[in-house]
């Protein structure tokens, strides 16, 4: 298991989901902690449908890797949202603590 203290480069959040302002509401905190763990998740269950044949009646054709990109966000969101991993909370924690060195 990976010390995430050791590397504080492994909690930058991803482009797009940025750090809130020093000063911010525990409940905005919570929000982007989560969207990052969203994220991780997201990138993590990429390559378990990156080999499936989808050929067949229903299945097939460019707009399914769009669509499937979609249903992967909404898994990762509603692992986040049932407990998730406890990346998020690892993450609030530490932005916590960059909010009170004034970073």
């Amino acid at each position: 298991m990976t010390d995430l203290t050791a590397s504080p480069d492994l909690l930058r959040p991803a482009p797009g989901l940025g750090v809130p302002a020093p000063g911010a509401s525990n409940q905005k905190l919570k929000e982007t902690a989560d969207a990052f763990e969203a994220s991780f998740l997201s990138q993590m269950l990429k390559p378990m449908f990156e080999g499936l044949s989808t050929d067949g009646l229903f299945g097939g054709g460019q707009a399914e890797g769009t669509w499937r990109s979609f249903l992967l966000d909404e898994i990762a969101k509603k692992t986040v949202a049932s407990g998730g991993i406890g990346l998020s909370s690892r993450v609030m924690t530490e932005m916590l603590k960059m909010q009170e060195k004034g970073q």
